[in-house]
This record gives C-alpha cells, sequence and structure tokens, in this order.
C-alpha cells in the first residue's frame, strides 16, 4: 500500500502558528540574514521595513 500521507514542511507549520505581527517579523528577520552580505546598508533595510509596514497595517478608509 502506496503511504499517501502528505508532507509537511517544519517552517511552513511553525509560521502557519505564528500571529500575522510575529510572522511579519519573522519575515523581516530572514530577510535580514539573506541580504546580510550585500551593499545594502542597515538603514535602507530599516526604510523599507517601515515602508512596508506602514502600508500592512494603515488603516483601510
Amino acid at each position: 500500500m502506496k503511504n499517501t500521507a502528505k508532507k509537511i514542511d517544519p517552517g511552513d507549520y511553525i509560521l502557519a502558528a505564528l500571529s500575522p505581527k510575529d510572522r511579519l517579523d519573522a519575515a523581516f528577520k530572514i530577510a535580514g540574514e539573506a541580504f546580510k552580505k550585500t551593499p545594502l546598508t542597515i538603514k535602507d533595510v530599516d526604510k523599507a521595513v517601515k515602508a512596508v509596514r506602514r502600508k500592512a497595517y494603515e488603516k483601510k478608509a
């Protein structure tokens, strides 16, 4: 009999268990590590983070 159980990526499960705010924080930490060895400065990354958060949390009119 074939094994029909779907394999679950633990990373997907862990992110799904987080609140939207915590998920966004985790995504920014991952992005920070991914871009660590680029010519971008921390100031550039912080500016981008603020812009994305502003957009994510703005009140819908």
